[in-house]
C-alpha cells in the first residue's frame, strides 16, 4: 500500500499564494520567515484594519492588528481570543486545524476577517459569538 506524504509548503510557496490570492497584501521573504502587511475590512460597514502576520514554517502564523488599537468592549472586559502581544487566537492549535501544510491564504488570512467580524460584534453584543476555545494567558 503506497502512503502519500503532504509536504510542508516552504516560504516562497506561502508568498506565491498571497501574492496571487491578495496582490493588495505587502508582502516579503525575510531570512526565514514570512511578513506580510495588509489592510482587512469584515464587512461593509466594519472598520478598516491593518494587520502585521509573521510565520515561519512549523509555528503558529503570529498576527497582530496594528490600526485601529484593539480595546476592551463596553463592559470593560479583556479581548477575548488574545494571546499575550495582543497576537490573535486563531484557531486552537492542539486541534490542528493548520499546520504547515496548510495555504495561509486560504486558512489564515480568511480567518483573521473572521476573527475582527466576532471582535466588532463582541463590541456590540458583549458576547464572543465565534465559539472556541480561549488560550489561558498572563497578565
Amino acid at each position: 500500500m503506497k502512503k502519500f506524504w503532504k509536504s510542508n509548503l516552504s516560504i516562497p510557496v506561502q508568498y506565491a499564494n498571497i501574492k496571487k490570492e491578495y496582490p493588495q497584501f505587502k508582502t516579503n521573504i525575510l531570512k526565514d520567515s514570512l511578513l506580510i502587511k495588509g489592510d482587512l475590512q469584515p464587512t461593509p460597514r466594519s472598520s478598516i484594519y491593518h494587520f502585521k502576520l509573521i510565520y515561519y514554517v512549523g509555528e503558529r502564523p503570529k498576527i497582530r492588528i496594528t490600526k485601529p488599537e484593539l480595546k476592551r468592549n463596553y463592559k470593560n472586559e479583556k479581548i477575548p481570543h488574545i494571546y499575550a502581544g495582543n497576537e490573535l487566537c486563531l484557531y486552537y492549535p492542539q486541534y490542528k486545524e493548520f499546520d504547515s501544510q496548510c495555504k495561509i491564504s486560504d486558512y489564515i488570512i480568511p480567518w483573521i476577517s473572521l476573527w475582527l467580524y466576532y471582535y466588532e460584534m463582541w463590541h456590540i453584543t458583549g458576547e464572543w459569538l465565534g465559539g472556541g476555545m480561549h488560550p489561558k494567558i498572563k497578565e
